[in-house]
């Protein structure tokens, strides 16, 4: 799939400073990545573009509802959401699908061109982007690729039970 950069299209649609993918694959993100992301959202003015990976099984149509799926990944989607629009940055959700989830990443970025991804990497690849994963990124992806690895001991995740709220 062809993809296009997007740094100069963002100056061209009013100074908006373009736009952060945060993509994640379960019911809780590192705190660190999350953090990172609406940093930087807020210095440069950008969009942060939260995105929730769903991995669709290979018997069903990539269209076809997935309400186990969302039951993990929406809440904290929406909770993500909050916090950022709490910070008075703008928010553009999304929900990638594919049938793994840098399947489900590609067909993303293939729809919706980003300036810069802030990714948290996975200690199991079962429940995230694996190392695999991580590598396809850094040389297949054209924007600003930031790869989190929180330390060993930090354990610190945003959940949507870490909030507190219910959805």
């Amino acid at each position: 799939m062809r993809r296009h950069a997007r740094p100069q299209a963002a100056a061209a649609e009013g100074g908006s400073g373009g736009r952060i993918l945060l993509p994640f694959t379960s019911q809780a993100i590192s705190r660190r990545a999350l953090e990172a992301a609406i940093r930087l959202a807020r210095a440069e003015g950008a969009t942060l573009m939260p995105a929730f990976l769903a991995r669709v099984p290979r018997n069903l149509a990539l269209d076809a509802p997935l309400p186990a799926a969302s039951a993990v990944g929406m809440p904290l989607l929406e909770a993500i959401e909050q916090r950022a629009a709490a910070e008075g940055i703008p928010v553009d959700a999304r929900v990638g699908r594919g049938r793994t989830y840098r399947d489900a990443l590609d067909r993303l970025l293939a729809q919706e061109p980003v300036d810069r991804v802030i990714i948290s990497a996975a200690e199991d690849s079962r429940h995230g982007l694996g190392d695999h994963d991580l590598a396809w990124l850094l040389a297949t992806v054209p924007a600003e690729l930031m790869i989190l690895r929180p330390a060993p001991d930090d354990e610190r995740r945003f959940s949507v039970s870490a909030v507190g709220g219910h959805f």
